[in-house]
């Protein structure tokens, strides 16, 4: 690792929160919404991460993601259906002949408090079992000690483990205390060669929340005004309501802009997500609501 070239950047809470506030506040037309809860369908990472899980529930997940609503909605399919490494040879399988990727959650995840070369052997078993992104997970106790080095470190030789797959990184932010260390965790991340970076396990609370993302956004920005380089966003965890997905959207086009607007470089880590964007996508195609038994759970 080079020597650190981050720098700790003071956060203004009360500046941040104000101005992820405002983009709930946004007012967007019915065609402009419409779009809107489609293309985020598409980033979705549907997610199944509970110790029952079978072949037989990934396989309903899969289904899912690869036609999430009715023919006649025209909506598309999800970006990715993330699972423990175990299970990622099952839904390599049915998903087979879709556009939906498969993503595995290593490292130890949701804790990260194994060694080294456990994490490095679950990431290239994942990888050969089939996996086309792999979901890390920092271990925020080395990050929080100040040992910046080694956490560095196990960044990038996860990065080495995964050959071909992309790599996110999970900062799991409702354990970093602050909006500077959110910052320097995502510097840190970005350097030693993260493809996304995502807020959460979903497992710790709060999970992903506006002012959180707007940081790692804007590091994510500087990024590429310094290299060059598109760094990929992914909130993960608490994003329940389509109302909250378009805010997320908003801010997503007003600090990155457009070139980000696709599921290459922002993901969605909310299966809970997927049943209400549906509902609204069905409003606005029917012009009143659906139940929500019409749709299946994620």
């Amino acid at each position: 690792m080079p020597s650190l070239p981050f720098v700790r950047r003071p956060i203004d809470q009360v500046m941040t929160e104000e101005r992820a506030a405002a983009f709930t506040k946004r007012s967007l037309k019915a065609a402009a919404k419409l779009a809107g809860l489609k293309l985020a369908v598409s980033m979705m990472d549907l997610t199944t991460l509970e110790g029952k899980d079978t072949p037989g529930k990934v396989q309903h997940l899969c289904r899912k993601a690869i036609a999430p609503g009715e023919p006649r909605l025209d909506v598309p399919s999800c970006a990715a259906v993330c699972v423990y490494p175990n299970l990622v040879r099952a839904a390599k399988r049915f998903l087979a002949g879709s556009s939906v990727k498969v993503a595995a959650v290593a490292t130890a995840f949701p804790s990260g408090l194994m060694p080294l070369a456990v994490k490095l052997e679950d990431t290239r078993i994942a990888v050969e079992d089939g996996a086309d992104e792999i979901d890390m997970v920092i271990d925020r106790g080395v990050f929080l000690r100040g040992e910046y080095r080694q956490v560095f470190d196990e960044i990038a030789a996860v990065k080495t483990a995964c050959g071909p797959a992309h790599l996110k990184v999970i900062l799991e932010t409702g354990e970093l205390v602050t909006l500077d260390n959110v910052r320097l965790a995502s510097e840190l991340a970005i350097h030693a060669g993260a493809d996304f970076i995502k807020t959460s396990t979903g497992k710790v609370t709060p999970a992903a929340t506006l002012p959180v993302t707007l940081v790692m956004l804007e590091t994510i920005r500087d990024h590429f005004y310094a290299t060059g380089v598109r760094i990929g966003m992914k909130p993960a965890g608490g994003i329940r309501t389509a109302k909250e997905a378009l805010a997320y959207l908003v801010m997503l086009n007003e600090t990155l802009g457009a070139d980000w607007m696709t599921p290459d470089l922002f993901r969605f880590g909310a299966s809970t997500l997927a049943n209400d964007v549906l509902m609204q996508i069905a409003r606005l195609a029917d012009g009143r609501y659906q139940s929500p038994e019409y749709f299946s759970l994620p």
